[in-house]
């Protein structure tokens, strides 16, 4: 079962119950901080005034305006 969609469902779980529901945002959230690059988990204020975090949010309003999907035309 091991590397098999079930396996890791079943993983997933294990950990989920072991560690909280939020364990894999906390190891997530870990990594980014532990990133010596910056990128958008960096709390360092940039040379435009911001965190990563507030930049990450400003990159993501502009990918959803220009996003291609579309609203559906009812006919």
């Amino acid at each position: 079962m091991a590397g098999t969609r079930e396996g890791g469902l079943r993983a997933s779980l294990t950990n989920k119950t072991k560690y909280g529901d939020d364990f894999y945002a906390k190891i997530g959230r870990e990594g980014g901080k532990n990133g010596t690059s910056g990128g958008f988990a960096s709390d360092v204020i940039g040379k435009d005034g911001l965190t990563g975090r507030q930049r990450a949010i400003i990159a993501g309003e502009k990918g959803g305006k220009k996003s291609r999907r579309t609203k559906k035309e009812t006919v």
